[in-house]
């Protein structure tokens, strides 16, 4: 069943509908979240209020093209609230670590090193790249699959790919 007939039972409260359509969408949602968040446990909440606000506001949901569309412009939305309500937030948490060295490894330290040194390089790509190179990478999707859910040519997607891991690669050597 397409996406769309499920949205329609989903806004009728149908739970087995919702369970397909999350079947069918999760991983490329995920994806999407994740190249635009560049933080797995972000996206991760992210992706659960996105489900949530599909399942809440379905009945809303106007027939103008693709649902998968819909479902990222709530995704989108979702995330760029994220990004405002960190923005207040934005205290880094330097002082937890209170003055105490104790020469050992320190792995949220470590981890956050290895977060923005991905962040910057993803940064160094285009939003199209961006979102290719994650849907590939992390989503273990297909190019033909990114090419159908991005809505752009197989050839596009390959070539945009290619040249993102081409920066990638230089950047990361020059790191």
């Amino acid at each position: 069943m397409d996406d769309e007939k499920l949205l329609k039972r989903v806004a009728a409260g149908d739970a087995e509908a919702f369970r397909q359509l999350y079947h069918n969408t999760d991983r490329t949602v995920y994806s999407f979240i994740l190249s635009i968040l560049k933080n797995p446990q972000d996206a991760e909440e992210v992706m659960q209020e996105t489900y949530l606000k599909i399942w809440t506001s379905a009945a809303s949901y106007q027939s103008q093209g693709k649902p998968l569309a819909w479902i990222f412009t709530i995704a989108r939305n979702l995330c760029y609230m994220r990004f405002r309500d960190q923005k207040r937030q934005a205290d880094i948490g330097l002082d937890d670590l209170n003055g105490e060295e104790t020469g050992e490894v320190c792995l949220p330290l470590e981890n956050m090193t290895d977060a923005i040194v991905l962040k910057s390089a993803l940064e160094i790509l285009k939003e199209d790249e961006r979102q290719i190179v994650l849907l590939h990478a992390s989503a273990g999707l297909k190019h033909r699959e990114i090419a159908a859910d991005l809505q752009m040519p197989l050839a596009t997607v390959l070539s945009k790919y290619n040249r993102a891991i081409k920066k990638l690669k230089q950047y990361l050597r020059e790191e």
